[in-house]
């Protein structure tokens, strides 16, 4: 039997269940998972394996909320559309025929449910010539707007408008428009935004000197600009706005596993897998809040093991531990679930399909870290919090290596494993890799809200609050907040609700010290802190790391270009900086985070 929560139902309901012509609900959720875990275990047939067996394992992974792969293959999977993967980029050449290929392109994808990424930094600026009619360009901006309306009439999974990231370098001349775009009302509400910014901008920026913008028709400079300039106007659109975020792309290129096929622009949508031009990645998560066990004291029995056990004690996180055993068997069992879910994959372009099956990326993340730290009674920003980030995602990182390395020698290495970063002696005589990367934190969204848990690598965002998904208006409260309230006697539906409006527990002075300490909530948490999380899990971490840098209402414009410099300096390859109420989004108001 599954245990769901009223949310993670709703949201089933929602967006994942199976429904027929006329739109009613034909799946229960049990259907769901097993319909997933059966599209994925028939690759199994291919490579000699078992798929009854397999099936089993996936199915009991994802019914008992272990591990869930990315909406688009909840969705999808064992489906006539069989689009699995959520994240896509595509090419923006400098030609008309490319701009509306990639927008014809997006539209596939968006509708099967992907999220789309893009860099224009390929396209003349404004106002620069073009030989062929004789006119004059309009420039990237022109265009992304152009993307902007086509995707938002184009419904993802039935369920939700599709989702675009647009990039734009750092030294393309229109760089100071294309900062600016989000400043005006609703404009580009389908695109998040970053600026791709380079170590020259950097050093610039650091020297307070100024840089050179180059025409990418020509390759030649097109003048000079201080780097502090351009610096203080990408502070002021994301304070205001939230937009634009960075991202470090020569950071992001020193890691491409396979520089031999090309080089990576772009990201998707919430920027935490860097891909190729026509490359896919499919993301899965494990839900760290289960990977734990309890020791309990027996009379005359001494100490037991027990996964299922409640918060008991006062401080009943000390009986929790890390289970490295689970957590192992689980990483080896999703890296099989997403390398499979590449060949069941059904693609909805052919380039596509040739790249991701030519590196056969994959990014095995995880969710609950906040939950985990919480039963582990280690507040969320603290040095334990951070060494243990680092061992349990160095922990990941080395077993899912370990495991493509298995595939590889069961089913061979990735098609582009020649020439890539791999391509060594030592990591030949272990069989090579199946996969060129295995590891992405992603936000999981809506992918929590299934397994009951907290979101990504996200501290809580409230104790208790009010938001909307997928439309639908959704209240939480934290599950073990709950619990301990009622164990340690200062639960009151007075006290509730009044945690609903404020967010936080810091002005009740009801609730006890060390209950506040580790129950901390995303604003109480400086933005150093944020950073230092982010850098912790990037260091193991492939790919990229989804993470949103959270600012009180009243952070100044400095808060955020601390925090854009410290990300930098911290090794991270992107950053989000977020200032609560700067744009209408999905939460109701808190009044502590004012």
């Amino acid at each position: 039997m599954l245990q769901l929560s009223e949310n993670a139902l709703t949201v089933l309901k929602a967006r994942y269940l199976l429904r027929n012509e006329q739109g009613n609900i034909v799946e229960i959720p049990e259907e769901l998972f097993k319909r997933v875990a059966r599209a994925i275990a028939s690759i199994e047939v291919i490579y000699g394996g078992n798929p009854e067996e397999w099936e089993t394992k996936f199915y009991d992974a994802m019914s008992n909320l272990l591990f869930l792969p990315n909406t688009p293959t909840l969705i999808n999977a064992g489906k006539e559309i069989g689009q699995l993967a959520a994240c896509f980029v595509l090419p923006v050449d400098d030609s008309m025929k490319s701009i509306f290929d990639s927008l014809k392109n997006a539209a596939l994808i968006l509708q099967s449910g992907g999220g789309t990424g893009f860099s224009f930094s390929k396209l003349r600026p404004r106002a620069d010539i073009v030989k062929s009619t004789g006119g004059i360009a309009s420039g990237p901006v022109s265009f992304m707007r152009i993307y902007n309306t086509a995707t938002e009439v184009i419904k993802q999974g039935g369920a939700r408008r599709g989702a675009n990231m647009g990039i734009l370098r750092v030294d393309h001349p229109d760089i100071i428009e294309f900062i600016k775009i989000k400043r005006h009302a609703e404009e580009f509400a389908n695109f998040n935004i970053s600026v791709a910014v380079t170590d020259a901008f950097m050093e610039a920026l650091k020297n307070n000197s100024k840089y050179a913008l180059i025409n990418p028709r020509t390759s030649k400079a097109m003048g000079h600009i201080k780097a502090g300039d351009v610096f203080k106007e990408i502070v002021e659109s994301a304070w205001e706005t939230g937009d634009p975020g960075l991202v470090f792309i020569d950071r992001i290129n020193r890691d491409n596993p396979t520089p031999h096929i090309g080089e990576i622009e772009s990201t998707n949508p919430c920027g935490e897998q860097p891909l190729l031009p026509y490359e896919a990645c499919i993301l899965g998560s494990i839900n760290l809040s289960k990977m734990l066990k309890i020791r309990t004291r027996d009379k005359g029995q001494g100490i037991r093991k027990d996964n299922n056990s409640s918060l008991v004690t006062r401080h009943s996180s000390l009986n929790y531990h890390i289970d490295w055993e689970l957590l192992e068997s689980l990483v080896h069992l999703a890296v099989r679930f997403l390398d499979n879910a590449i060949d069941a994959n059904k693609y909805p372009v052919s380039e596509i399909e040739k790249m991701h099956k030519g590196n056969r990326k994959i990014g095995l993340g995880v969710m609950g870290w906040a939950d985990m730290l919480i039963k582990l009674g280690i507040r969320y920003n603290s040095p334990k919090a951070f060494k243990l980030a680092r061992e349990v995602m160095s922990f990941i990182r080395e077993h899912a290596r370990t495991a493509s390395s298995k595939l590889a020698r069961q089913r061979g290495v990735f098609l582009n494993f020649k020439g890539s970063i791999y391509d060594t002696p030592e990591i030949a005589a272990k069989g090579g890799l199946r996969n060129a990367t295995t590891t992405t934190i992603a936000p999981t969204g809506t992918l929590s809200i299934i397994a009951g848990c907290s979101s990504g690598i996200e501290p809580l965002f409230a104790i208790a609050y009010k938001r909307l998904v997928l439309d639908t208006e959704l209240y939480e409260i934290h599950p073990y907040f709950l619990e301990i309230a009622k164990q340690r006697g200062f639960y009151s539906n007075e006290v509730i609700g009044k945690i609903g409006i404020k967010g936080s527990l810091k002005s009740f002075k009801e609730i006890p010290r060390d209950i506040k300490r580790l129950f901390i909530t995303a604003h109480e948490i400086s933005p150093e802190d944020h950073i230092e999380v982010q850098a912790a899990f990037q260091e193991f971490t492939d790919n990229a790391v989804s993470k949103t840098v959270n600012l009180k209402h009243r952070a100044t414009r400095d808060d955020v270009a601390r925090a854009f410099l410290l990300a930098y300096e911290k090794g991270c390859k992107g950053i989000t900086a977020f200032r609560y109420g700067s744009k209408k989004g999905i939460l109701l108001k808190l009044d502590e985070v004012e």
